[in-house]
């Protein structure tokens, strides 16, 4: 069933995660390069963000690359990065008449100084945007998001600002890279796989979780629609009754 953007504004999520999951499996199928499938990702990428901003989806967050995705072969790494680059360099070319607001959550300091300073460009760029966010997760572990946060916490306690005793869960949200923003509502893997892979630990506690038998690249509006519905269906009680 389609979202009605006009009619059923409630039903839409306000936070939704996708882990982009299949991209290598679906060049694998096909007989191509695993790059071949990053860069049908890359494509769908951009399809689904314009869809889930024109339903009234309001925060978006895309896991790109992990943490962990530094130990596959360096040869798909550095065709990813050129992909990252190109994909940043058409954002700031059209990707900016959209009314989309883009941060990037993770540590970018292990990019290349060109890539860490196009990042910066597209996020200053699109600053001032009042429609949806779209957090795109790079070198994003949620493990290494929580030491980070902690490490943050820590260092309040030593500068004798904070106690320990008064440390709080609103604090620690506070610290990570999605301070300020609502927790997802809904997290989205297609692929077939049933698992977070170290994707927003923290913030997806009560998330409802929808998983696809299909690659990532083959992901189309439809399918958000569903997992939309799925997610009105459920009966979230946040651990009551």
């Amino acid at each position: 069933m389609a979202i009605q953007k006009k009619t059923e504004p409630a039903a839409v999520p306000q936070h939704i995660g996708i882990i982009m999951d299949g991209n290598g499996r679906w060049a694998k199928k096909r007989g191509l390069p695993r790059t071949a499938g990053h860069t049908a990702g890359a494509a769908n990428f951009r399809t689904i963000t314009r869809y889930a901003a024109s339903i009234g989806v309001k925060y978006l967050t895309l896991y790109a690359f992990s943490t962990e995705n530094w130990s596959r072969p360096a040869e798909e790494v550095s065709a990813l990065m050129k992909l990252f680059h190109q994909y940043l360099e058409e954002a700031l070319r059209d990707f900016m008449d959209e009314n989309i607001r883009v941060r990037f959550i993770g540590d970018i300091s292990a990019f290349s100084p060109d890539l860490q300073a196009l990042i910066r460009r597209v996020e200053e760029a699109s600053a001032s945007k009042t429609g949806m966010v779209l957090n795109l997760a790079m070198n994003y572990g949620g493990r290494a998001e929580i030491t980070h946060a902690a490490q943050v916490l820590a260092q309040r306690v030593r500068d004798g600002a904070l106690n320990p005793e008064d440390i709080t869960e609103a604090m620690l949200s506070d610290a990570l890279f999605t301070a300020g923003q609502p927790d997802p509502d809904l997290i989205i893997r297609p692929s077939g796989e049933k698992r977070l892979s170290n994707f927003l630990l923290w913030q997806s506690a009560y998330a409802e979780f929808v998983s696809f038998n299909i690659l990532w690249p083959d992901f189309k509006p439809r399918h958000l629609d569903e997992a939309i519905e799925q997610f009105r269906n459920r009966d979230r009680r946040f651990g009551g009754v």
